[in-house]
């Protein structure tokens, strides 16, 4: 294979090239979840030959890839023991005016996302932030935005901040023989972090005033209709489709309740009608009680009523459509998605205003907001693809397993930036230590870990030895250095600005993986020192600020912002090139490269 060369690459190489663009066109103009796409990927490069099946399974082996696993441990036990809970109460307070509300939330965000996974951090602040907001007198969408950037920024000031860092240190020990210290990107990530505090300040007045996405179910939430079928009914006999009581305009058959009280729900089509059945509507009132005289039903009991009486067990969640959501690749009506987790699709909203086509035909798009009525055992599960809003878990109490679960944390950092254990060494030991100490379960362990982020994780690992084994990264450093006439610093600028705009479309960690072997190869090639080079290039794959596409924390507080994709473009060009600028200068004067 690698005798066949062209344009001074061998078949290995040109089969890498291809398999890399495959991924990022899969990522951008495909609804096919993250996880799915690297392991396509990671199959192409193992059935072609580029990498051997020892090498492609290596990426699950990484010490970086536990080392991520490991955490959502810890992290599980800082979250139970009310650890967050407690810096959202003490840190957020009641500030005077909208930019202190920014100072002080970004600043509590950052702070957590240095050591917490910024991804969780954002989804547990996305509700605290709304009612924050609403407290204050401030449109929810704007601080939604300044939590998410404060969550990548804060992500770099630490090696386990955020998952690129990991990474990169992770590749970097490998190939340079030495590990990256717990604090090595600290100092140029709290400058960046301060400049782009300071920089949302000053571009405040571009961030969006957005309606809340769940005004648009106002109406919907706050009522139901029950019809009773009266005895003589000529539909008794057949099912709900023939007689035509399924579909309404603006609403939906939410539940059946049968004459001896057995319910039925989610409610299929082919359920057979019967005298005394109660049909529990919710939706448009109007169109629904339309339905009660088109189709010769009486009203029930309760004719109209609190949507939270149709069964105590029973409630109404609201949750918005993430990327890999299955309903984003077939609707409702014909996928088995409602049957699967037990839920009835009641409404969609999309950018703050109600869809009035039926919300079970509709193609759902990311940032959808969708309204579910839940079965007792659907109330308290996570489903792929989706963010509930609302909260069904018992807010954690603090005590003294919150000064338990803190100081395990602190003694992880300590082990591991005095060199005494190894990273993964020291994860693995608060791990155990949470869960000796019960700050979490081995079941909330279990639960916290993200499968999907370990395989992007892996799958990244493996893309990055593709790249550096078949001599793409090399030949790509050879021509940055004759592009940029040789000189490191014009090479570190081309290769943060490359990938800062690169990261606006994939994920961060992929960014990561593709640029390191070439920013790796561009540095030794030069004589210089690597490391500042990589630091650079950690800080430019986490400062994606320009597309709600860029970052999950992005995607996270899209939906609930009800922002528009250009929301983010006004105020994320500029900030993507104040950093760009702040990161250049910070890194030469902390790590100078000449």
């Amino acid at each position: 294979m690698d005798s066949i060369v062209f344009l001074g690459l061998n078949l290995s190489a040109w089969i890498t090239i291809a398999t890399v663009l495959l991924l990022f066109l899969t990522l951008l103009f495909t609804k096919l979840s993250e996880d799915i796409a690297f392991l396509g990927a990671m199959a192409i490069l193992g059935l072609t030959g580029v990498l051997s099946e020892k090498e492609v399974l290596s990426g699950f082996s990484s010490s970086s890839v536990v080392v991520v696993g490991v955490l959502f441990i810890v992290v599980a036990g800082l979250t139970h023991t009310g650890v967050i809970r407690w810096i959202m109460q003490h840190f957020l307070g009641t500030p005077r005016s909208y930019p202190a509300a920014i100072v002080r939330l970004m600043g509590s965000v950052a702070a957590l996302s240095s050591i917490l996974s910024n991804t969780t951090v954002v989804a547990l602040f996305v509700q605290v932030v709304k009612n924050w907001a609403r407290k204050l007198g401030i449109a929810p969408s704007k601080l939604l935005i300044p939590l998410s950037y404060a969550a990548g920024m804060g992500g770099i000031c630490t090696i386990i901040g955020t998952p690129p860092n990991l990474l990169i240190s992770g590749m970097y020990a490998q190939d340079g023989g030495q590990a990256m210290g717990f604090f090595s990107t600290t100092i140029p990530g709290l400058f960046c972090l301060v400049v782009g505090v300071l920089a949302t300040l000053a571009l405040r007045r571009l961030l969006p005033e957005r309606k809340s996405p769940e005004d648009a179910f106002s109406n919907t939430t706050e009522y139901t209709v029950e019809l009773l079928v009266p005895a003589d009914h000529p539909h008794i006999g057949d099912t709900l489709a023939e007689a035509g009581l399924t579909d309404v305009d603006g609403g939906k058959l939410i539940e059946v309740v049968r004459f001896d009280n057995v319910v039925l729900s989610p409610v299929s089509s082919d359920e057979f009608l019967m005298g005394g059945d109660r049909l529990v509507y919710a939706g448009d009132i109007e169109s629904i009680l339309a339905l009660q005289k088109k189709c010769g039903l009486v009203t029930a009991d309760h004719p109209v009523f609190s949507i939270k009486d149709v069964d105590r067990h029973r409630k109404m969640r609201t949750a918005f459509v993430q990327k890999g959501c299955p309903l984003l690749r077939e609707p409702a009506s014909t996928s088995t998605f409602e049957r699967d987790h037990k839920v009835t699709l009641v409404a969609v909203a999309r950018q703050g205003k109600r869809l009035k086509q039926s919300p079970r035909d509709s193609r759902l798009r990311i940032g959808d907001l969708l309204l579910l009525e839940c079965t007792p055992g659907s109330v308290k599960q996570d489903i792929k693809g989706l963010q509930f809003s609302d909260s069904s878990e018992i807010l954690p109490q603090t005590g003294a397993k919150t000064i338990v679960s803190t100081l395990i944390l602190l003694a992880m950092i300590l082990l591991s930036s005095l060199k005494m254990l190894t990273l993964l060494q020291s994860a693995v030991v608060a791990a155990a230590a949470m869960l000796v100490c019960r700050c979490c379960t081995p079941a909330q362990g279990m639960k916290s870990i993200d499968w999907n982020i370990l395989m992007i994780f892996a799958g990244s690992v493996v893309i990055g030895n593709a790249i550096e084994k078949s001599g793409v990264a090399t030949a790509l450093a050879g021509g940055v250095m004759s592009l940029c006439g040789g000189k490191p610093l014009m090479v570190m600028i081309m290769m943060s600005l490359t990938a800062t705009f690169v990261t606006e479309f994939v994920s961060n960690t992929a960014a990561g993986a593709i640029f390191y072997p070439i920013v790796y190869h561009s540095a030794v090639s030069m004589g210089c020192n690597p490391l500042p080079f990589l630091i650079s290039l950690m800080i430019a794959v986490s400062s994606s600020f320009a597309t709600p596409i860029g970052s999950p924390t992005h995607l996270l507080v899209y939906g609930p912002g009800g922002y528009r994709f250009t929301d983010f473009m006004k105020i994320g060009i500029p900030m993507n090139l104040i950093i760009l600028a702040a990161n250049i200068l910070i890194v030469n004067l902390v790590y100078p490269i000449g």
